[in-house]
């Protein structure tokens, strides 16, 4: 008897012509770290070792609200679970309505749905450049172009906003749809937006009629210094569109998160949702979760665990990195370095991943040139985000350890003692 035949799979690289256009502007999957052991300092992952025990919420969850938590749910969310984010972010100084809050599979369904609300083919939006690297894919995927304004200590620069402004009105362009931002704790650069700042950024979108997208999942991760308020606590003509997470409160694993806007917007937004309403039974255990006091005393663990990665990376950095420039967030989850010139980024997160640390290279950080606006950033070369959440202190160490023996490696001063060696050789 022979068995079934098997046939071998062979790699054939599919044409660039068969995707549709959305999916062929978009970039090649990272590279894999070499090896079982490798260090992760690139995405934003939780520290393993503060993971909440949800055991009696779910267990809740699946018994007491069964009926409940076992159907399809509403669009908008579990009227008890928008209840408790107006409780929630009233206590941070917003005014809102449950009917003004949309649930949502985590933040960055949140910004596709305003994506979809928004965004038709050719419309712009500003951002920060450098900027969250995961939301440009997104915003490709509208069709968007970008106009990127760089930022200082005090966050995004108002004047070069309203330079864009003043270019697209004189060329005869459509105004910028929305503004992005990520004002707390900013990702990648750790940079927090001054309060004279915000205001002026929430003044301005006004002035003009743009939406302000306040992406701030790091905001309750602070810790030191004075916690400025929200765009959303300052916007009295709802022109500031919030979207929270319980990815960073919590556990990233839970996909659930909310979008703050005006009824109308969340009411349309409900309609395109493509899942039929989130998980009821993601949001009644985190909802349980949450009332019992889990939130609260999981944020204190959090600040407390996420500050000391932060001291021991800073002083690794400063230790084996001492070439490197850096501001010291006052929370959140990244170090923005800055290197010398000379030293290219991507190269040093190849060489990186190759001695097991995985790292994001700043390049991936920025829209890039296009067409909309003449002046966009160049993504600049020398610098790389390195993330302190997840790994251990120890871990910590070693992973910038790796990343300065490949900076050894490629700096100019390895060229110098490798030709005196040549040369000694030679001889």
């Amino acid at each position: 008897m022979y068995g079934p035949i098997i046939p071998q799979k062979t790699s054939v690289k599919t044409p660039t012509s068969l995707f549709s256009r959305r999916a062929t502007a978009l970039p090649a999957a990272p590279s894999e770290p070499k090896g079982a052991h490798a260090i992760a300092f690139d995405s934003g992952h939780a520290f393993p070792g503060i993971l909440p025990d949800m055991t009696e919420a779910a267990e809740r969850a699946l018994t007491q609200y069964r009926s409940e938590t076992l159907q399809y749910g509403a669009r908008p969310g579990l009227m008890e679970m928008r209840e408790w984010v107006v409780q929630y972010l009233e206590a941070d100084g917003a005014r809102i309505s449950a009917q003004e809050v949309l649930m949502t599979n985590g933040a960055k369904h949140g910004i596709e749905l305003i994506c979809r609300l928004l965004l038709d083919e050719g419309d712009t939006i500003v951002v920060t450049a450098p900027t969250y690297l995961t939301s440009l894919p997104l915003f490709r995927s509208f069709g968007a172009g970008f106009i990127e304004v760089g930022q200082d200590d005090e966050g995004i620069d108002i004047d070069a906003i309203e330079e864009s402004i003043a270019w697209l009105k004189q060329s005869g362009r459509k105004l910028p749809k929305f503004i992005y931002d990520v004002p707390d704790f900013h990702n990648p650069t750790g940079i927090t937006m001054s309060r004279r700042r915000r205001q002026a950024l929430v003044e301005l979108a006004m002035r003009h009629g743009i939406f302000i997208v306040e992406d701030s999942p790091y905001r309750q991760i602070r810790f030191e210094g004075e916690t400025e308020p929200s765009l959303k606590s300052i916007d009295s003509n709802e022109f500031v569109l919030s979207v929270g997470t319980f990815s960073k409160l919590l556990a990233p694993g839970l996909r659930v998160g909310w979008v703050v806007a005006p009824r109308d917007f969340i009411r349309r937004m409900a309609l395109l949702k493509s899942d039929g309403g989130s998980s009821p039974l993601l949001q009644r255990m985190v909802l349980e979760f949450c009332k019992d006091g889990g939130v609260d005393q999981h944020t204190r663990l959090a600040r407390s665990t996420y500050h000391k990665h932060r001291d021991r990376m800073v002083r690794a950095v400063r230790r084996d990195l001492a070439e490197a420039e850096m501001t010291v967030p006052h929370g959140g989850y990244y170090l923005w370095l800055t290197l010398p010139q000379h030293i290219d980024g991507d190269e040093l997160a190849q060489r990186a991943m190759d001695n097991g640390v995985s790292i994001y290279p700043g390049s991936a950080f920025y829209a890039g040139q296009n067409d909309s606006y003449p002046r966009n950033k160049v993504p600049l070369k020398n610098n790389i985000r390195l993330n302190y959440s997840h790994a251990t202190p120890d871990e910590i160490d070693e992973g910038v350890r790796r990343i300065a023996a490949a900076y050894d490696a490629i700096s100019p001063k390895a060229d110098a003692a490798r030709d005196k060696a040549w040369a000694v050789r030679s001889a």
